[in-house]
């Protein structure tokens, strides 16, 4: 029979295969959107110094270079070539600019807005960050044929692009001293963790509910989460 060990054992084991497939999920995400930034880097590189070239090639049909419009050309070429390799493609939006963001491109957008505040979140928080992430993902070609105007599309816009970026914000604006002093029975820590827990999980059933086209559900449940904790004063 096995013995109190083993069974532990076990429970571990699943623990660390699950954390594992996670984990190998998020790098792969991340790898991939790596990749394909590069290789649009590489393409705009490619392109913006061919252009150079081209248009240099005609300028000296007509007007030779000599060595200083060469010496010009080049460091116009490293420039370029600098620029485009340094610079983001798409800049991350900001919480604000979010409410603004076509509702086809908002969990993309979201995303990329989480990713760069997640430096600033405690361990436990990154991990449903990360989760929030991977739903994002999933619920962004779900919304492609959603209008802009029907209920349903309110729905997800309020959770994705005003309330998690709410809750975020305001742990941000607690004293880093404080975020582990327990108020109002929880810590500002907590109530990010249980903030972001719910909507993980909020995420999930929207998710669900589209691909069941389910959308009378999703449009009338009324979805206002409890990020304030029914009464209490809320991180901020």
């Amino acid at each position: 029979m096995p013995t109190d060990v083993d069974r532990q054992l076990a429970r571990s084991s699943e623990f660390l295969d699950r954390t594992r497939e996670r984990y190998g999920s998020l790098s792969k995400r991340a790898k991939k959107r790596r990749d394909a930034e590069i290789l649009k880097r590489l393409g705009r590189i490619a392109g913006a110094d061919f252009a150079i070239v081209i248009v240099a090639m005609i300028f000296g049909w007509f007007v030779p270079l000599g060595m200083g419009g060469a010496l010009l050309v080049m460091a116009l070429l490293i420039a370029t070539t600098l620029a485009l390799a340094i610079f983001p493609l798409v800049e991350a939006p900001s919480a604000e600019k979010l409410v603004q963001v076509p509702l086809k491109a908002l969990p993309l957008r979201t995303e990329q807005w989480l990713e760069t505040q997640r430096p600033a979140l405690p361990a436990p928080a990154r991990t449903l960050a990360d989760s929030i992430g991977v739903k994002l993902e999933t619920l962004a070609p779900q919304l492609a044929e959603l209008s802009e105007e029907s209920p349903a599309a309110n729905e997800v816009r309020k959770l994705v692009g005003e309330q998690l970026p709410e809750l975020v914000k305001g742990y941000q604006r607690v004293p880093e001293s404080l975020r582990a002093v327990e108020r109002n029975g929880r810590t500002p820590n907590q109530q990010l963790e249980d903030g972001l827990k719910l909507i993980d999980d909020e995420i999930a059933e929207m998710s669900a509910q589209l691909a069941e086209g389910d959308l009378d559900l999703l449009a009338t449940k009324g979805r206002y989460l409890q990020i304030k904790y029914q009464g209490d004063e809320g991180i901020v």
